[in-house]
């Protein structure tokens, strides 16, 4: 992430995706690279791959693979700048966790990309079972009780106050499911697994910088992939983009709202968000819509099966000349927008802003980012 990139436990993954889009910016979007190689005294090996041992604290040849893994850990962390004192803490005593493993092997891409469908896929479902009358409910007390926080952030971010909370109700229930894994641990064991190593070796990394900056051990809790906090941003995140949002000097995005708002407001932001525009409308699709004609022609750099659910970039001015004219808020004749079909989404089609391209950095999933404008909507009552 920002990513950014899940996310999440397994019920928050289930929460988050929709079939066949199991992508999460702030965790999944991240390519594998060889390994960063630290210059040090004596290598060891780890799950085949080599790395060298830190200078001042060899490794005894019966050492486990995860202790010697730990001993290279040292190494990279001294590397980066992290106190002394942080890695005598944390390191020595970190313990490999078997679930995040397991957890993370179940996301595993399966099948040829190539033979994916992109046929529009119904919306209904997913509704049905994530945009529900508790959810709407408890946005819309939490809307309203902390509009004067809400308000304020907006003036100083220009994002949704509704988007904000929606986001907030998908990413944790409205911080009542945050994630029980240590970050600590959950990190460390999935890059000493290997198959994202060193992303999560750089998040792992980001953690300490945390414990460096004063946030407490026992606040890095979060989901078995390093996400943390009413956010659920992984540590890199947490680093580059939390904010205060009452004002206190602070932000903290465990235990305070304000500062999750404001976080998720900086997130937006960062991620293009542009101001006293809709992520969205709903229009009416004519039965004469040239699909090929609107197609886009554009390789998606990342998350094929989302990206390529989208139409080319055409003004308002210009969907409306082909019969495609929107039914709810209005948008500028001059907007740049794209289409989507959203059968069960409220909707037969959509179209949709820059704004819904930065929710799928918060998410690479259309029936993510669909469900977030949707309860925004139903919250904001809109």
């Amino acid at each position: 992430m920002r990513f950014k990139a899940g996310l999440m436990m397994a019920g928050v993954v289930a929460l988050a995706l929709g079939p066949a889009e199991a992508q999460n910016s702030r965790i999944l979007d991240k390519s594998d690279f060889p390994a960063v190689e630290v210059a040090q005294a004596q290598p060891v090996t780890v799950h085949r791959q080599t790395y060298p041992a830190p200078a001042r604290q060899p490794v005894a040849q019966s050492a486990s693979p995860f202790e010697q893994y730990k001993a290279y850990l040292v190494g990279r962390a001294r590397s980066a700048g992290v106190r002394e004192a942080t890695i005598s803490a944390t390191i020595p005593h970190l313990r490999l966790n078997q679930r995040a493993m397991e957890l993370d092997r179940a996301q595993r891409p399966s099948g040829n990309p190539a033979s994916i469908s992109y046929a529009p896929q119904s919306f209904g479902p997913y509704v049905e079972r994530h945009i529900t009358s508790s959810l709407i409910n408890r946005g819309q007390s939490r809307y309203s009780s902390h509009w004067g926080n809400l308000s304020r952030i907006q003036a100083r971010y220009g994002v949704d106050p509704s988007v904000i909370m929606a986001i907030y109700g998908k990413e944790t229930s409205y911080g009542s499911v945050t994630g029980s894994f240590d970050l600590l641990d959950a990190l460390a064991s999935l890059a000493y697994e290997g198959r994202r190593r060193t992303m999560f070796e750089e998040e792992f990394i980001s953690a300490l910088k945390l414990l460096d900056q004063g946030v407490q051990r026992w606040q890095l809790k979060g989901s078995y992939a390093g996400a943390t906090g009413f956010p659920q941003f992984m540590p890199s995140v947490v680093l580059r983009l939390r904010a205060d949002g009452d004002g206190d000097g602070y932000a903290d995005i465990w235990r305070n709202e304000a500062d999750a708002f404001a976080s998720i407001a900086n997130y937006l932001r960062d991620a293009g968000w542009k101001a006293n525009i809709p992520w969205g409308v709903p229009v009416r699709v004519p039965s004469t819509l040239n699909r090929s004609a609107i197609q886009s022609r554009l390789t998606p750099p990342r998350c094929p099966a989302v990206y390529r659910r989208h139409s080319r970039w055409l003004t308002v001015a210009e969907w409306r000349s082909l019969g495609v004219v929107p039914t709810g808020r209005g948008l500028p004749d001059t907007e740049l927008v794209m289409f989507m079909e959203t059968p069960g989404a409220y909707a037969p089609g959509y179209l949709l802003t820059t704004n819904y391209r930065a929710i799928l950095e918060y998410n690479c999933s259309n029936f993510y980012a669909m469900g977030v404008g949707l309860l925004a909507n139903a919250i904001a009552r809109r």
